[in-house]
């Protein structure tokens, strides 16, 4: 085996299942109300979890890698429409052993696009999952994600979402179209 390959089975655990969930995220800056609302349908809590997102520069898509204090880390490859209302995005999980060595190794060829840092409160419900985010230089969210899969179609995951903004009495002017990522880089424009 060469030393390239002993190298990068070291750092990645490849699964290939593309996964696909139904996502909306607003401003929201009362996390306690949040959780009350979260708790009064029977979302269970999942826990708190530190993440460090680091994006890269790449063409097409996004391109990130999780350090996650409740999950560990993860390579997470996406495509989603910028928009502000519910919508459709393709995600794959890939589990990455050694977070340093690969977002050195990512950096090298891609280079850093930015990071994101945030608490995430996290809160589930069926299929759906309920984030409570504090993210670092930008406030307070929350963000449905309502995972698509054989006992939850696409349409099904429309509704859970519609359903859950207007639970949480989410004004619509709260909605936001971009990632954290897309809001750090416009701060960082001003």
């Amino acid at each position: 085996m060469k030393r390239s390959e002993r190298f990068c089975s070291g750092l990645f655990q490849w699964d290939l299942t593309m996964s696909k969930n139904i996502e909306i995220k607003a401003h929201f800056d009362d996390l306690e109300e949040g959780r009350r609302k979260a708790q009064a349908i029977g979302a269970r809590f999942f826990g708190k979890d530190h993440q460090v997102d680091t994006y890269f520069n790449v063409e097409r898509g996004r391109l990130k890698l999780r350090a996650s204090s409740l999950s560990g880390n993860f390579l997470i490859p996406y495509f989603r429409p910028d928009k502000y209302t519910a919508r459709e995005a393709d995600y794959l999980l890939l589990p990455v052993k050694d977070s340093a060595s690969a977002r050195d190794l990512l950096s090298r060829m891609f280079g850093i696009w930015l990071v994101v840092e945030k608490e995430r409160e996290i809160y589930l419900w069926e299929n759906v999952r309920i984030h409570l985010d504090r993210v670092k230089g930008l406030g307070n969210f929350l963000e449905f994600e309502a995972v698509v899969d054989d006992e939850h179609s696409i349409e099904t995951c429309q509704e859970q979402v519609q359903w859950f903004l207007k639970h949480f009495e989410i004004d619509r002017s709260n909605l936001i179209g971009e990632s954290y990522s897309d809001l750090l880089q416009k701060q960082a424009e001003k």
